[in-house]
């Protein structure tokens, strides 16, 4: 009898939402596919057959109306889990994450929940385009009123969901894209996991690395090839991008001091910057070489391979940056 399971991220998302479908009915499922079609990354595939369509809801070509019915089933009772295709198509719903999910609890003195929890594809490197390729969740993470969070391992994959809902409040949930078929180990009895605390995928005492999501499997490669010029990169997985886990990434910057920060978004207004500014507040007197930022290039992800892989970080960009603050 083994305690792990080896399954693919998409299976360990598949298998956390059918745990919270099977464990609590007022829980659903609603958006774009995510019924007949079994989902566009085949995450919900055959969840209709053994839910129905009161809990599997094939929604409308519309992210304002779909996400602003799961806000309302939310504010009646319900435990909605309402998926966007893709983090760019939720800019059409902004007004109800931003105006009303976020808001109501503390327009209403308390007296109001929203435990509605909202999943989104994110993340460019499967060449499709710049209106479906972008990281935007540094946008979301600006927000009061939102918990954000980016499973990056399979026990994440699964468990976040679970977490998320159980939080009253609203939770946003960012899977990256290139995540969905990587392989990994996923306990065989698994749970809800902590949505507060940043993790250290890898300890080491030359440099920190912080990241998060679809970035933590580049940076831990970036750390074994470090690990071979006798360079040790510690990994400091975010997790939770809001609330920001301050103390584990001071604790890591008071440890290697220096450090190194991977995002996915653009740099200009990043979550990079913010997490270079708490730095700075916090331990700028524990550093011994200027902070740098690994990002995004300042264009519209590209379509064409070449010009993709160039526009977004890479391993090589990682150890490339870690070498600089160490040398």
């Amino acid at each position: 009898m083994t305690d792990t399971v080896r399954m693919t991220y998409r299976e360990a998302l598949r298998q956390g939402l059918l745990a919270a479908l099977r464990r609590d009915p007022t829980v659903f499922l609603m958006g774009e596919d995510v019924g007949r079609y079994g989902g566009t990354y085949a995450v919900s595939k055959g969840f209709l057959e053994e839910f129905g369509e009161d809990r599997i809801r094939d929604a409308p070509l519309s992210e304002s109306g779909f996400v602003g019915a799961g806000i309302g089933a939310a504010l009646n009772g319900l435990k909605p889990v309402v998926e966007v295709m893709t983090v760019n198509f939720s800019l059409l719903a902004l007004d109800q994450i931003v105006n009303n999910a976020a808001t109501l609890r503390h327009m209403s003195g308390g007296q109001i929940n929203v435990p509605v929890v909202i999943r989104m594809t994110t993340g460019g490197g499967r060449q499709l385009a710049a209106q479906h390729s972008h990281s935007l969740e540094g946008w979301y993470a600006h927000v009061p009123g939102l918990r954000i969070v980016a499973p990056a391992t399979h026990a994440d994959a699964y468990g976040m969901i679970l977490a998320a809902l159980d939080d009253p409040d609203p939770v946003i949930i960012f899977e990256h894209a290139m995540l969905l078929n990587v392989e990994g180990e996923l306990a065989a009895e698994p749970g809800p996991v902590d949505l507060d605390r940043a993790a250290v995928r890898r300890g080491g005492s030359h440099a920190t690395v912080v990241t998060y999501g679809g970035s933590v499997p580049k940076a831990l490669e970036a750390a074994g090839e470090l690990a071979k010029e006798g360079i040790e990169a510690e990994v400091v997985d975010l997790r939770s991008l809001r609330p920001l886990d301050d103390a584990t990434v001071m604790a890591s910057v008071r440890k290697t001091h220096r450090v190194v920060i991977v995002d996915e978004g653009w740099k200009s207004g990043s979550l990079s910057a913010e997490i270079m500014a708490r730095i700075v507040e916090q331990a700028f007197f524990d550093l011994d070489a200027p902070m740098i930022r690994v990002c995004s290039e300042e264009v519209p992800v590209p379509y064409a391979r070449h010009l993709e892989e160039a526009a977004l970080p890479q391993v090589a960009d990682v150890v490339a940056a870690v070498r600089q603050v160490v040398a």
